[in-house]
């Protein structure tokens, strides 16, 4: 049987002092060889034919080929994926390519070290990273890039902006006045800190009230209205995780027991780019919305009832939103990890660390079903995955990407050098030279988009006092005049 599997997860975490740390190339290999460990038959490493990892804030041009040579893996060709591809891809690359009988098993790592990197600097010593210059066998990179240029030059590549004025839309279609909206958020991520908490894994060391983090301070500083600190994910950690699937004919071979055993049933997943100016619906992706329909059709069709979830959560929209598309109560648990500004927020391997995380909830109760959330980019791409105890399905999964471009299309951007505009969505930052700045994205009045600003100490006031999206203004060049 080529059914996929997955018999070996593993999570490691460290804190400490700058000597206590490891680089993220050890860490990747702490976690590969604990995962083989928990997987209860070294020999294993004979079978692992493909190994796939994330790519990291980590210089290292392959991690994969020092982590097979040292480890016995043989036979492993190694892929490196860049930022822009979902994590979920490289399971779902995996289970595939063991249903076609391509390959016998995969393990899949992924590993952080910032938080050795921000030891050095207070601890005032020099961080070094193993130098590793032998390219993988293959490299999995995004087709597009995740902004456009008016975009990308005002609000920079970090994600904050961009999940900001995604955030203030949602605020103004769910008609929430901006009291009420950071009560809202902030009361979720109270959940989620006391769930992190109780997280072995999870880097918070207390859980926080909604009164700490609705407001900003000193320990909680505004990072792009409406998002403080804690709103924020937290990628400052040491961290690694790993997993191993299998067949289910190698499963049996190697009598892996029953009770390592957790089965993918199910995935889908939208690769449809568009930039975040130029989306037809800020705070909505038909893009999501199809990928949640297959998963929940598939749960349908075959009386499966997820009952624990994690949404990825790298800002308060992504959860909001997948919360939404999944028609899920604000009662409802949304994480088992406590979530990525609590549980710790890897870059570009969060997925890799909650399904280990889930696997293992699945593990210790065997009633469980979880769905596993993922993102990429701004919150351009996105995955999900669905898992259990037993093999209740045969593995199936559904990329929606040409359906969802079918369905949305990017909106042109404007050439109108001044003139009137809607805002749709704005927020809030300190620009580079510590200057309070807004970003604005606005539709003219042909219905194209435009990225405006405004340093006005007046209009940035009133915008973090009262809603501006729908607000009509002016405009001359790049600049909000009124």
């Amino acid at each position: 049987m080529n059914t996929p599997v997955v018999i070996g997860i593993s999570s490691i975490q460290q804190k400490g002092s700058y000597d206590d740390l490891d680089e993220a190339l050890i860490l990747m290999e702490k976690a590969a060889q604990k995962a083989i460990s928990d997987s209860t038959n070294p020999n294993i490493v004979n079978y692992i034919d493909q190994i796939q990892i994330p790519k990291g804030f980590w210089k290292y041009r392959d991690p994969g080929k020092w982590i097979a040579k040292r480890n016995g893996m043989k036979s492993a060709k190694t892929t490196v994926t860049k930022i822009g591809v979902l994590q979920q891809n490289l399971i779902n690359t995996a289970c595939k390519d063991i249903v076609d009988g391509k390959i016998n098993a995969s393990l899949i790592i992924g590993g952080e070290a910032r938080y050795k990197k921000i030891q050095a600097l207070k601890e005032n010593k020099v961080f070094v990273e193993t130098e590793l210059n032998t390219n993988p066998d293959y490299y999995v990179k995004a087709d597009h890039d995740l902004q456009t240029q008016d975009e990308r030059d005002e609000l920079g590549l970090m994600a904050v902006g961009y999940y900001a004025i995604l955030e203030t839309a949602y605020r103004a279609q769910k008609k929430l006045s901006i009291q009420e909206h950071k009560e809202k958020i902030s009361k979720l991520y109270e959940v989620f800190s006391k769930i992190a908490k109780e997280n072995p894994d999870g880097w918070l060391d207390k859980s926080l009230a909604a009164n700490e983090i609705i407001e900003a301070s000193k320990s909680n500083p505004l990072q792009a209205l409406p998002y403080n600190k804690f709103h924020c994910t937290s990628w400052n950690v040491n961290q690694s995780s790993a997993i191993i699937i299998c067949s289910e004919n190698l499963a049996n071979n190697l009598r892996i027991p029953l009770s390592k055993r957790v089965y993918p049933l199910a995935s889908s997943e939208s690769n449809h780019m568009i930039a975040p100016i130029q989306r037809p619906h800020l705070s909505k992706s038909y893009g999501l919305d199809l990928a949640v329909k297959f998963i929940k059709d598939t749960c349908r069709k075959n009386s499966i009832e997820p009952n624990l979830y994690e949404l990825y959560s790298c800002f308060p929209i992504a959860v909001q939103m997948f919360s939404d598309s999944l028609g899920l109560s604000e009662s409802q648990n949304k994480t088992v990890t406590g979530g990525m500004s609590f549980a710790g927020g890897p870059l570009n391997n969060y997925m890799i660390h909650s399904t280990v995380k889930m696997l293992s909830k699945i593990r210790s109760d065997h009633s469980n079903i979880g769905l596993v959330t993922g993102v990429s980019g701004m919150m351009t791409k996105q995955a999900l995955a669905l898992w259990s105890k037993k093999p209740l399905i045969d593995f199936i999964t559904k990329d929606v990407t040409k359906e969802a471009k079918l369905k949305e299309a990017p909106v042109q951007m404007s050439e109108e050098l001044e003139g009137m505009a809607t805002i749709i969505g704005y927020t809030i930052f300190k620009d580079n030279n510590g200057e309070l700045k807004a970003v604005i994205y606005s539709e003219d009045s042909k219905k194209k988009r435009k990225v405006l600003i405004s340093y006005d100490n007046e209009i940035l006031k009133s915008m973090g006092e009262e809603e501006w999206v729908g607000k009509n203004i002016k405009f001359k060049g790049k600049h909000l005049v009124s």
